[in-house]
């Protein structure tokens, strides 16, 4: 099922990324929402390479300010239908999103 949720994980410079591939709403959050919140209690910089994310709805958004909240977050790479997500609630005036994973992981 090329949609499937998949989360990665993995350090890149002094930052910890969690990589999500695939889906995410109510129903498929939970493996994430476990990463993110895991990595923003053990890590001082966290980055979410999103550019394998195909759908976000307002679950996924939710997630991204409550992890914003806990930690110095960053968004990398957001594919289309996030970047919109962001733009539309105004997220993207806070958050922190970059291009690559690597700038995200660099910038202060």
């Amino acid at each position: 099922m090329p949609d499937q949720a998949e989360v990665e994980q993995y350090a890149c410079r002094d930052a910890w990324v969690v990589s999500a591939r695939g889906s995410y709403d109510l129903h498929t959050i939970p493996p994430l929402a476990k990463a993110l919140d895991t990595a923003a209690r053990t890590h001082r910089k966290v980055v979410l390479d999103a550019s394998g994310i195909t759908f976000g709805d307002s679950t996924l958004l939710n997630l991204l300010i409550l992890t914003h909240h806990e930690t110095d977050f960053r968004v990398a790479a957001p594919a289309r239908q996030i970047r919109r997500l962001l733009e539309i609630t105004g997220a993207d005036t806070f958050l922190k999103v970059r291009a690559t994973v690597e700038e995200a992981a660099a910038c202060s």
